[in-house]
């Protein structure tokens, strides 16, 4: 029989597994972002501890992989204070004739319904280095964003 019709075994035929994506750039965290990783290390170690099933443990490891980077990676910046929007800073804006408020975080702290956007956000690369009283060009619009206020952490 020829090699190209015989088969070798179901594992050749499977996907294959990558690494779960490491955003690009530094991993900037807030205290409590850095707090939130260092939670989710414990919790996925403790979960370990209880399973059984080869497949399962593969795939649990791939996502303790990438939390222990996160983790070994994370530099912690100090709380906002000035009056530039800076990492960490809540900015409360005006788009669009809409009034928001969003906080500057790492990008596993992120949580838009939250208001927690990531620095790496086009909006946020947007917001950076403005101040209260500003107007701020994004989406290729030239002064689309009025910034309204800056402030630390909440």
């Amino acid at each position: 029989m020829s090699v190209a019709f015989r088969r070798e075994g179901d594992d050749e035929h499977l996907e294959p597994k990558f690494e779960l994506p490491i955003p690009p750039g530094p991993n900037l965290v807030t205290e409590r972002g850095f707090a939130l990783i260092v939670a989710r290390v414990a919790e996925l170690e403790a979960e370990l501890a209880g399973l059984a099933d080869e497949e399962a443990i593969k795939k649990h490891r791939r996502v303790m992989r990438y939390w222990l980077t996160r983790q070994a990676t994370a530099q912690v910046m100090p709380p906002p204070h000035g009056a530039a929007v800076v990492f960490g800073s809540t900015v409360t804006f005006r788009l669009n004739g809409k009034e928001r408020s969003i906080t500057l975080v790492g990008d596993d702290e992120a949580d838009p319904a939250a208001g927690l956007l990531a620095f790496s956000a086009p909006l946020c690369r947007a917001l950076l280095g403005a101040e209260a009283g500003d107007e701020v060009d994004f989406a290729g619009n030239e002064g689309a964003i009025e910034v309204l206020q800056v402030a630390g952490l909440p």
